[in-house]
C-alpha cells in the first residue's frame, strides 16, 4: 500500500512538471470567437468552408471539423458536417458554424 501511495505520488509531480514545461495553465482557454470563411459556390458546386476559433489566450485553433455547420435556407445551400457547401439555388443564405457553444457565420450569395 505504502509503495502504490508513493509511486501515485511520484506519477502526479512528474505529471505537473510536464504540464509546466510545456507550458499548460491549470485553468483552459475558452472559446471566444469562431469565424467563418469560404467562396461561395456556383448553384450546383460545392466549395470547402472553414471554421476557426479564437480562444480567450488570443491563439487560433481550426475547428472545421469540430464544428456543427447549419445552413439558414437549404433551398439555395447546404452544408455537410464537415463544411462543404452545395450550391442549391440562386440567392442569399448564412453558412453557420458552432463549436462549444459560440456561433459564428457567413453570408453568402449564390448565382447560377
Amino acid at each position: 500500500m505504502k509503495v502504490r501511495l508513493v509511486s501515485s505520488i511520484a506519477m502526479a509531480a512528474v505529471l505537473a512538471l510536464f504540464a509546466v514545461a510545456c507550458g499548460s495553465s491549470t485553468s483552459p482557454s475558452t472559446v471566444s470567437a469562431v469565424a467563418v470563411s469560404g467562396t461561395p459556390p456556383a448553384v450546383g458546386a460545392t466549395s470547402q468552408f472553414s471554421a476557426m476559433a479564437t480562444l480567450s489566450d488570443g491563439t487560433t485553433q481550426d475547428v472545421t471539423n469540430l464544428a456543427t455547420w447549419v445552413s439558414s435556407n437549404t433551398d439555395e445551400a447546404t452544408v455537410s458536417s464537415a463544411g462543404v457547401v452545395t450550391g442549391v439555388g440562386a440567392g442569399t443564405v448564412t453558412i453557420q458554424a458552432t463549436y462549444q457553444s459560440v456561433t459564428g457565420s457567413d453570408q453568402i450569395t449564390l448565382t447560377p
